[in-house]
């Protein structure tokens, strides 16, 4: 009979008070994903000796959460589109005061719903992909590769499926080989894998199976 609880408890959906995983945060600056990223624009801007006015790159930041990443665009001159399933998320955002407002352009939507405009430079989504619900992924992936350009660039984390949340029926977790199917349409410029236990931003124990990328649309 255990087992069987045991076997039940594990296809719950994950639950997490969103706001103290804001609160625990603030501050922090963008993630090493979004700064290897826009290094390599930066790079090729460099190599192909942009002159002149240049209109700014637009980049769609994908469950932006309290905005660490969207603050690092917009700081560099990027348009951003910020989407998250929370409206918590954004208003904590928006009421930030070092956002380029103009630049910036908010949407609660959830990944079920989502529509994602033409052309992005850049799709960033650190460690929010793994909260699409399993039978979605498929379509949001798909979504993220037909809105980049060719030579736009994705940035973001995927779970193992070693990692602890990998028990929830309401996440997605993907085998290191299901990953590199997954970044066929791309050039890998950065797959890092971590396993090992740790803690969660808000102190729980977790075991963190995690891939991190950045990847460049062929």
């Amino acid at each position: 009979m255990s087992e069987v609880n045991n076997y039940q408890s594990e296809g719950k959906d994950f639950e997490r008070k969103w706001s103290d995983y804001y609160n625990a945060v603030v501050g922090r600056p963008a993630r090493d994903t979004l700064l290897e990223a826009l290094a390599r624009f930066d790079a090729e801007s460099l190599n192909q000796q942009e002159t002149g006015v240049q209109q700014p790159r637009f980049a769609v930041d994908l469950g932006c959460g309290e905005g660490r990443d969207t603050v690092e665009l917009l700081r560099r001159g990027w348009r951003v589109l910020a989407i998250d399933g929370e409206a918590e998320a954004l208003a904590r955002l928006l009421n930030r005061s070092d956002i380029n407002r103009q630049l910036l352009e908010t949407r609660v939507v959830l990944f079920k719903d989502l529509v994602l405009p033409e052309s992005v430079d850049l799709v960033n989504a650190s460690f929010s992909l793994p909260f699409c619900p399993p039978n979605s992924f498929p379509s949001l992936w798909e979504k993220i590769i037909s809105s980049l350009r060719s030579g736009g660039r994705f940035c973001g984390q995927l779970f193992g499926e070693r990692d602890s949340w990998a028990i929830y029926a309401s996440m997605n977790h993907h085998t290191r080989q299901q990953i590199e199917m997954l970044l066929q349409p791309f050039e890998i410029e950065m797959l890092q894998e971590e396993d090992h236990p740790g803690k969660t931003a808000i102190g729980e124990d977790k075991h963190w199976h995690i891939f991190h990328v950045v990847a460049r649309k062929k």
